[in-house]
């Protein structure tokens, strides 16, 4: 398919320059990759986390890049998130547990459904706002959600809760890390700390992954 090449590019420019991927989407691609991740099961390997964080340290340096003013980033990252999950709640409640049978792949894995089931179940309700902080399940999250027909009344209150201390305690911590001294002379360390820190539970997923799995292998 040749729009894979693309997708594979934008992730590869987000991991390791996402000051270049902001310049070139600017706020209103921000939002558009923060509504898609949190709301569109496709846009589950998008890199929200590195963005707002990066979006903070570019604000606090006065980077032409985004507006001026952290509160309004944070304001707009904010609903677009929450936006994002509302829209992902109705694709699972309309669409119902098909929207989970779909066969392996590179971008779509049986274990990411399970991994966010299973986090689901653990914390109940609460899952809405704690999963914001763990990539991947975040996204899936919201549409099983919706396939489980969580009430909407409680779905929309975790939400707004979840969204707000997501889309804005990410940007806020780029930013004030941005104005240490220290790290504003040296921004790429900055940039690859917030790559660490959001590729940190997707690499701790990986790695209990691999060590539960020869033992389901063993007990069938």
């Amino acid at each position: 398919m040749p729009a894979l090449p693309h997708l594979d590019a934008i992730v590869a420019v987000s991991l390791f320059d996402p000051n270049a991927l902001l310049k070139s989407v600017g706020l209103l691609g921000l939002l558009g990759i923060i509504f898609a991740e949190c709301g569109l099961l496709v846009g589950f390997f998008l890199p929200g986390d590195t963005l707002l964080f990066t979006a903070g340290v570019l604000i606090a340096n006065d980077r032409p890049v985004l507006p001026s003013s952290i509160l309004l980033v944070c304001l707009l990252v904010s609903l677009a998130a929450i936006a994002g999950n509302l829209v992902g709640y109705w694709i699972g409640r309309t669409a119902g547990p098909t929207v989970f049978r779909r066969p392996g792949s590179r971008l779509f894995r049986r274990e990411y459904v399970d991994r966010t089931a299973e986090f689901f179940a653990r914390y109940g309700p609460a899952s809405i706002v704690l999963a914001r902080f763990v990539p991947v399940v975040r996204t899936f999250i919201t549409v099983m959600a919706g396939v489980g027909r969580m009430q909407w009344s409680r779905y929309v209150f975790f939400t707004v809760i979840g969204g707000a201390l997501w889309g804005t305690g990410v940007t806020l911590l780029g930013y004030w890390l941005g104005q240490v001294q220290f790290l504003a002379n040296h921004i790429e360390l900055i940039l690859v700390l917030g790559v660490s820190a959001s590729a940190l539970p997707v690499a701790v997923g990986l790695l209990r992954h691999q060590r539960v799995s020869p033992q389901d292998e063993q007990a069938g």
